[in-house]
C-alpha cells in the first residue's frame, strides 16, 4: 500500500481518483490548490504525487518544483500541447497523463511508477491466497499452486485491479492483449478455472451483465 497525494480543483475528478485508489488498497491525501499541496507533502512523507497542472494558487509545475526531489510525480492535466507534456517531463515528472483518462489506464500508470520506485503491492491476499507479484508466484498455506501462463495473466489483472469491476471486454484487452481476437467466453472459462484452483469462489465474483471483480474486502 502506498500514500498518494491527489492535488486537484475540481472535486468530481479527485473524488474519482481517491475512491478508486483506496479500492486497490491505496491512502489518498486531497489539495484542492497548490499552496495546500505544497503544505501536505513538506508535512508528511508520500511515495507518489499525482498533479494537476492547472492548480489554483501555484500551479502543478510551480508546485513540483517545491516538493522533495526524491518524490515520484505523475501531472494530470487537460493541456495537451507538446510543449506543456515537454516542460512537465522536464521537470523531473515520472509521467504525464491527459485529462479526460480511464480510470484503469491512470491506476496502471501509478502502479508502473510505484513499482519503479519500489513501493508498488509485491504481495497480496485474497481469500487465503498469497499472490506473490514480483515472483509471479500464488501461494495457499505456503504450497504453492501452479498457474498456465494465461491464468496468471488473468489473475495478475484481477489483483492489481482488486475491488474493481472488471467487464469481460476489458479483461481480454488487459489480459490477452488489445488484439486477441477471441470470444468473451474464453475469460468465463479462466475465471472458472482460477476460482476452482485457487479456492475463490466467494472473492472471484461475477458482477451481472459486465464481467468480474477479485474481492479483497
Amino acid at each position: 500500500m502506498a500514500k498518494i497525494l491527489i492535488a486537484e480543483d475540481e472535486r468530481p475528478i479527485r473524488e474519482l481518483i481517491r475512491r478508486n485508489l483506496l479500492l486497490v488498497g491505496h491512502s489518498c491525501c486531497e489539495a484542492e490548490d497548490g499552496p495546500q499541496a505544497q503544505a501536505l507533502a513538506e508535512a508528511g512523507r508520500f511515495d507518489l504525487a499525482l498533479l494537476d497542472v492547472m492548480l489554483p494558487g501555484l500551479d502543478g509545475f510551480e508546485v513540483k518544483r517545491l516538493l522533495p526531489p526524491d518524490l515520484p510525480v505523475i501531472f494530470v492535466t487537460a493541456r495537451t500541447g507538446l510543449s506543456s507534456r515537454l516542460q512537465g517531463l522536464g521537470l523531473g515528472a515520472d509521467d504525464y497523463i491527459l485529462k479526460p483518462f480511464e480510470i484503469l489506464e491512470l491506476l496502471a500508470r501509478v502502479e508502473a511508477v510505484l513499482r519503479r520506485t519500489g513501493a508498488g503491492d509485491r504481495m497480496v491476499e485474497a481469500g487465503g491466497c498469497r499472490v506473490d507479484l514480483a515472483q509471479r508466484r500464488v501461494t495457499r498455506e505456503g504450497v504453492e499452486i501452479p498457474l498456465k501462463p494465461q491464468e496468471y495473466a488473468l489473475l495478475e489483472v484481477l489483483v492489481r485491479n482488486r475491488n474493481l469491476a472488471l467487464s469481460r471486454e476489458k479483461l481480454l484487452e488487459l489480459a490477452w492483449g488489445y488484439d486477441y481476437e477471441g470470444d468473451t467466453r474464453t475469460v468465463d472459462v479462466h475465471v472458472q478455472r482460477l476460482r476452482k484452483k485457487l479456492g475463490l469462489e466467494k472473492e472471484l465474483q461475477t458482477v451481472y451483465k459486465l464481467g468480474y471483480r477479485l474481492s479483497t474486502r
